[in-house]
């Protein structure tokens, strides 16, 4: 089975049941769907930010066992330091968690579904899934 890494940005829609997260639902269909240990950091803050009660930090918890998380590692730590480098050399400006989702991406050879492709413009490489 092939694999897929999922931006913070789709796993968001798909929890919410937004519309956007539908045009992203066939992406994920018979692909092992990664996500970056810093996705769940980020939901995780929201989580905390927006005062989500009991029952809605245990439905996150639950939804984001469909997802494989990719943890840190030194093989991770290096994709990351390049992707921020080769996003500056370019003259692009990249968010460290977004660094670490695409460097999850390149670490692993997979595309990267996001409906934020301009986030990504900087890292060669990187192959994107957008429906934006």
């Amino acid at each position: 089975m092939t694999q897929i890494v999922v931006d913070t940005d789709v796993v968001s829609f798909l929890f919410k049941n937004h519309p956007i997260g539908l045009r992203y639902d066939p992406e994920l269909t018979g692909r092992v769907a990664l996500i970056s240990f810093m996705t769940v950091a980020e939901v995780e803050r929201w989580a905390i930010q927006y005062r989500w009660g009991q029952h809605r930090l245990h439905w996150l918890r639950l939804y984001l066992n469909r997802f494989t998380v990719v943890p840190s590692s030194p093989d991770l730590c290096r994709k990351w330091a390049e992707a921020m480098a080769t996003a500056q050399a370019a003259g692009r400006r990249i968010e460290c968690a977004d660094a670490w989702i695409a460097a999850t991406a390149l670490l692993y050879r997979a595309p990267l579904v996001t409906h934020n492709r301009n986030d990504y413009l900087g890292v060669p490489g990187l192959k994107l899934i957008t429906h934006a």
